[in-house]
Order: C-alpha cells, then sequence, then structure tokens
C-alpha cells in the first residue's frame, strides 16, 4: 500500500494489514448469534446464496458486519433507494471505523435521458446535473477496490450500469514517487489523456495547474490537492495542499492519481474504436438510404461525425458512453463492463430489502434498451448505442460470488434460489410485533378519528396508508379540518423535506402522517403505537402479503404497537400476513418470558434546534435569536450555511434539516426575509 492512502484520504485512520475489524458497544443476543454462525459457515463451505429473514429492529445490518468480519471478504450492499444506501452506509462506518467503507450511487441529482417520442415527433436531448461530491464518493469507491482489501461498497442498482473496463482504467493510473526521473511535459500530457483539465485559477477535482517547477494536481478521488516539485527532470517533492488555503498538510513519499473519468482510453484503441465507429456509421447511412429514411441518414451522419471529431480533437465527447462499446473494443451484444468487474474473485453481496431490489435490478435492462431502439430507429444513435446498457438479469446472476438476499419479507424467487433461509425474528429489544384487528369500512373514518384521538391522549403517534395519492391527500386535508395536526408524504418531496416531516413526527408537532408506500420500508419511528391500512382487502402490490407485513412493521418499535386493517372481507394476503405476525409476536412474547426480558420502546434521541445553535457559536446558553443584529444574524447564516453544507456532503441529512430549520428562523424573525434565497441555495445541495 503507498502512502497515498494516508490519513488526509480519510476521516479515520486506514487498516494497513487489509483487514476487517469490527467495533461495536454490544455483542450479539437473540437470534443474531444463530443466525450470523449459520450464514457464516454456510458461505465458508461454497453455499452460494441464502436469505436472512430478519423482522423489522431485530438488527439485520449487525448480522451482516458479523458475516463480513467473520469472512474477511470485499463486501458489496445493494440497497434500492440512496437514502437507504446513505443510512447503511453510515451504520457500517460505525462498525467499521478503521475501513473502507464507500459510497456507489448515481451521481445525477437530475436526469433526463436522451429520448425520441415517434408519436409526437419529439427529441429530448440529455439534460443532467451532477453532484461533485457523488461523484468524488464513486471515484472513491472504485480506487479503494484497486488499494484495498478491506472493502465494502455501498451501492445503488447504479452498479449494474457500464464502467470502463477494469484493466484499461488501472493503466491509467499514475504512480510517482520521489526521486522518479520523469520529464514535466510528459507528466503534463498523461494528467490530459487521463482526462484531467488545466485550469491555472480554479482548484476544482479533476483539474491541474502549472507553475514554474511544480504541478498541482486535484484528483477526482479527493477533497485535497497534490502539489509535485520538480528539480530538472526529477521529483523533488510531494505535498498535500489544503485546495482553499494552499497550506501544506503534510509529505509524501509516493501518490498514485486514477483517472478523473470512468471512460478512458488510450490513444491506440481511441483510433481503433473511431475506424470501428466511422465503418458503422457508413452501414447505418446504406442501411436507411436503402429503406428510403433520408432524414434519419441526414441526422445520424451529422450527429455522429460531430461526436468523431471532438473524440479526434480531444478523446472524449458528450454521450462518450454511447461508443463505449468501440471504446472498449467488445463484441457486438457483449456484456458492459460494471463495478461489480472491479471486485477481486472472491467478494461478498448483499442485497438489502431484496423484496424491492431484485425486481428493480431485473427492470432496468428492458426501460433502457427500448428507449435505446427507438433513438437507433430514428437515425439520434448508432445501433451499438444499444450495447452501453445496464447488465440484464441472467448477467447479474452469473457474477453472484457468495450472495445472501436481507429482508422481513423475502420473495418467492429469494426462497427458491436459496440453499437455506435463516430467520432472524427475535429483537433484542424484547419488543413484540404489533397487535392486528379489522375493523369494517361502514364508518371508518369517524371509527379512525377515535382511534387517532385516542393515542394523541396517550402521546403516541400514528400512520395511515392509503392506496392513491388523492385518497390520502383528501384524507390529510379532513384530518386539519377536524383538529387534528396532521400530514402528507409526499412522493415529489427532497430528503431534507421528509426527514423534517418525521422529525416534526417524532416531537409531537404532528400527530399523523398519511401516505401510500412511503410509509413501508426505512422508517423507524419508535414513537408511531398506530397504523392503520384503509382498503386492506383491495389485493395488489400495495396490500399484498408483503406489503402488508412491512407495513405492519412500522408499529413493531413501540410496546404498545397496533394495527388496525380497515376491509370488509379477509383477503388470503391478509391472513397471511396476520398469521406472519402472530407467528413472529408468539416467538418474541416467549423468548422475552424465558429471558425475563420487559420490552419497551426504543429511546431515539431528537436532537433539540438549540444544540445546532450552541455547537456552530461555540455558546453554552441558548441564543436569543430576537436580540441578534443584522451583522449577526447574516455571520450566523453563513456560518450554518457551511455546516449544512458539511453535514449534507457526509450525508447526515437529518442534522442538515435541523440547520435549515435554523436559518429559515434566523431569515424570517431577524432579517424578514421570504427564504428564496435560502430556498436556491437548497436546490442547489
Amino acid at each position: 500500500m503507498n502512502s497515498s492512502a494516508s490519513k488526509f484520504n480519510n476521516d479515520n485512520e486506514k487498516n494497513i494489514e487489509g483487514i476487517f475489524k469490527l467495533h461495536a458497544p454490544f455483542n450479539p443476543t437473540g437470534d443474531q448469534p444463530a443466525a450470523i454462525k449459520k450464514l457464516t459457515e454456510n458461505a465458508s463451505i461454497g453455499i452460494k446464496e441464502q436469505t436472512l429473514l430478519g423482522t423489522t429492529g431485530s438488527g439485520k445490518t449487525y448480522t451482516m458486519a458479523n458475516m463480513i468480519n467473520n469472512l474477511q471478504k470485499p463486501t458489496l450492499v445493494i440497497a434500492h433507494n440512496r437514502t437507504l444506501a446513505a443510512q447503511l452506509v453510515t451504520e457500517f462506518r460505525d462498525f467499521f471505523p478503521n475501513n473502507s467503507v464507500e459510497y456507489f450511487v448515481s451521481y445525477y441529482d437530475y436526469y433526463q435521458p436522451e429520448a425520441y417520442v415517434p408519436r409526437t415527433d419529439t427529441y429530448i436531448d440529455k439534460d443532467a446535473s451532477i453532484n461533485d461530491e457523488i461523484d468524488k464518493m464513486r471515484h472513491s469507491a472504485t480506487r479503494a477496490l484497486f488499494e484495498r482489501k478491506d472493502v465494502i461498497i455501498v451501492a445503488s442498482v447504479s452498479c449494474i450500469y457500464g464502467l470502463a473496463e477494469p484493466g484499461e482504467y488501472e493503466d491509467f493510473i499514475i504512480k510517482f514517487f520521489k526521486g522518479r526521473n520523469i520529464n514535466r511535459n510528459s507528466l503534463i500530457r498523461q494528467f490530459i489523456s487521463m482526462q484531467y483539465e488545466r485550469n491555472d485559477i480554479a482548484n476544482e477535482r479533476g483539474t491541474f495547474r502549472v507553475r514554474g517547477d511544480s504541478i498541482t494536481v486535484f484528483p477526482v478521488h479527493e477533497t485535497h490537492g497534490i502539489r509535485i516539485d520538480f528539480w530538472g527532470d526529477v521529483i523533488e517533492k510531494i505535498s498535500v495542499l489544503n485546495p482553499v488555503t494552499g497550506e501544506i498538510i503534510e509529505e509524501l513519499t509516493d501518490y498514485s492519481l486514477y483517472p478523473a473519468k470512468h471512460f478512458v482510453t488510450s490513444s491506440e484503441r481511441l483510433e481503433l474504436a473511431i475506424a470501428d465507429i466511422e465503418k458503422e456509421l457508413s452501414e447505418q447511412i446504406i442501411f436507411f438510404k436503402n429503406e428510403r429514411k433520408f432524414l434519419e441518414a441526414q441526422r445520424i451522419e451529422e450527429r455522429t461525425k460531430f461526436d468523431i471529431a471532438t473524440l479526434k480533437t480531444m478523446g472524449y465527447c458528450g454521450g462518450v458512453e454511447n461508443y463505449s462499446r468501440h471504446l472498449s473494443r467488445r463484441k457486438p451484444g457483449s456484456t458492459p463492463w460494471t463495478l461489480l468487474d472491479y471486485f477481486p474473485d472472491d467478494w461478498l453481496l448483499f442485497i438489502d430489502e431484496s423484496h424491492i431490489t431484485i425486481p428493480q435490478i431485473r427492470g432496468m435492462y428492458n426501460g433502457d434498451t427500448s428507449r435505446k431502439k427507438t433513438l437507433v430507429e430514428y437515425g439520434f444513435r448508432l445501433p451499438s448505442a444499444i450495447d452501453n446498457r445496464p447488465l440484464n438479469f441472467d448477467e447479474f446472476i452469473q457474477r453472484i460470488n457468495y450472495a445472501v438476499y436481507v429482508s422481513a419479507t423475502p420473495n418467492i424467487y429469494e426462497i427458491e434460489r436459496s440453499s437455506e433461509v435463516i430467520e432472524q425474528v427475535i429483537r433484542p429489544t424484547g419488543l413484540v410485533d404489533p397487535t392486528t384487528e379489522i375493523h369494517k369500512t361502514e364508518g371508518q373514518i369517524d371509527d379512525l378519528i377515535n382511534e387517532i384521538n385516542n393515542c394523541i391522549n396517550n402521546n403516541e403517534r400514528v400512520l395511515i396508508t392509503t392506496l392513491t395519492k388523492k385518497m390520502s391527500e383528501e384524507l390529510s386535508e379532513y384530518l386539519i379540518d377536524s383538529g387534528i395536526k396532521a400530514t402528507y408524504l409526499h412522493s415529489e418531496l427532497d430528503t431534507f423535506e421528509r426527514v423534517e416531516i418525521i422529525r416534526n413526527l417524532r416531537l409531537g408537532e404532528v400527530d399523523v402522517v398519511v401516505g401510500i408506500n412511503l410509509l413501508r420500508e426505512g422508517l423507524d419511528i419508535p414513537e408511531v403505537a398506530l397504523v392503520c391500512i384503509l382498503d386492506a382487502d383491495k389485493e395488489g402490490f400495495l396490500r399484498s402479503k408483503g406489503s402488508l407485513i412491512q407495513t405492519m412493521g412500522r408499529a413493531a418499535r413501540n410496546p404498545n404497537g397496533r394495527v388496525i386493517l380497515y376491509a370488509d372481507i379477509v383477503t388470503k394476503s391478509m391472513q397471511s400476513a396476520i398469521d406472519e405476525t402472530d407467528r413472529r409476536r408468539k416467538i418474541q412474547h416467549e423468548y422475552n418470558i424465558v429471558n425475563k426480558i420487559t420490552p419497551t420502546m426504543i429511546k431515539k434521541n431528537i436532537k433539540d434546534i438549540n444544540d445546532t445553535f450552541r455547537k456552530i457559536s461555540n455558546e453554552s446558553s441558548s441564543i436569543d435569536i430576537y436580540n441578534l443584529t443584522k451583522y449577526q444574524a447574516e455571520e450566523m447564516i453563513r456560518e450554518l450555511k457551511d455546516e449544512m453544507d458539511r453535514l449534507s456532503k457526509l450525508l447526515e441529512y437529518e442534522k442538515a434539516a435541523l440547520i435549515r430549520d435554523q436559518i429559515k428562523d434566523i431569515r424570517k424573525i431577524v432579517l424578514d426575509d421570504s427564504s428564496e434565497g435560502l430556498r436556491e441555495f437548497l436546490s442547489k445541495q
């Protein structure tokens, strides 16, 4: 391991030996010891696929961490959305503070793929907003796989989309060290071939600057700069720089610089690729003309020749990924390279919330291919663009080494693929699954309001699920008109706003949240004692056995947890979900009796908003906002924004949302501001 893996690359000190070392303030309890032992033993004897059936609150992530610690294999964890992936990264970093825990999700804050709608003759150009911080994390993830063995990458389904060939990517890594004899201009040319851009003014990732006998490069996988000082053609010194102040943080003996983009190719390969693109273009023009599609022939000729000219000049072009098959020298229809190919041969895979994640993985290929076929048919792209695609499901399965499907409600697919289904239904806290009741739909709203008021009197919270967005909106409005503090959890809300709604529910500023399927996986609210499911007897995806069990699980964090299903008949899905919940409840109850455990509500801190003020202002007492001068308020807002930005980059969304509230309060009370400036600032985060 070279010294580029020194302390400045990570907030935590690196584990040089590359060995996973689990840190936890507790030991496995309940079902965890047996589950950990069985999962580890099965993988050790070569069993490829297993399922961990774990209830909400049973500590599935801790079991996964123990398995990683026992097997000592590089690990990929796939989650079905960014927010869940971010939560898992935070948990694994707590468990493995000295190891490399990385985050690999789509780097687009906004993404509109290139498309064509023949019916209206509408061409939609690709439009995207790239999150610079997430892009850095993606590069950090692939870099870690080249340098370390103790790597855990938590990813979304973005991991099945195309990347450069690992071998070609590795060939572009520059390794330089003190005393190395290398011409400065030669090094600059190498930087350019790696897609680094010269910028002598701004200190931005993926750029470099030249000043006299020194070159400063800002690696795409770091937040710091690297300055290389020459004495003639010899590297005299390598320094780590603060990109803002230019201060030298430390000196290195050597460093490895990785390409600025995941799609890179040598000049030799580029020439061959361009020749292949020109040949394919010629064939496609002839095809269109034979089909008397002269508009399409002209269109593909103009667009592709422009891309070729850009490739020849810059070595890169917009939409270069559409030529990835030629650049990677792959055969038509061949499997693309993905993050999975960057792992060594012996690695471990966890698919979290597999009942959702696996269908998501399965569906990526068809949607992408259908869109690209339309672009090809109407002359917007060459046929080879279709080979720039995610893995199809069979290709994904073929790449599995050891896999564990993790879910409270695994689908038939996972169960049939697994050699064994290992249950983890006992919660260390002693909390049991909620009781279930079936209420008639006649007079259900009056009954619902009565149940809500009973919970409010006991300082408890309520979640309500409906089948449609319109129904949820109308119900939340009706509850508000009835004097109940209710809100609706919109699917369009950004991460900050969702966190804020959940925090308000926990604080008691809101007593009821109404939603659709947003109330299933990932909501951890101990204060919720009642979950109400409307139209429970309407069979379908949102009222299937798995969905019902997941929804019921939202009340499993509270010792008084109850679920009310509003229905006129008991469907097969309802009965199966009730039976399974009762079975798990019985197991937990018997465990509690034997071990003399009294179920108690999980205590989770709700940060007081004044804590943020105290931390940033370094004052021990609460700040009186009303006594701030305008200058003090503007200074505090500036500091709060910096802190909010820092926390957002660390994926600490809940803390960042708290700070956002403080900024709003200061603007409203001191500056009498409508907060449009803040809204604009947040939209860029």
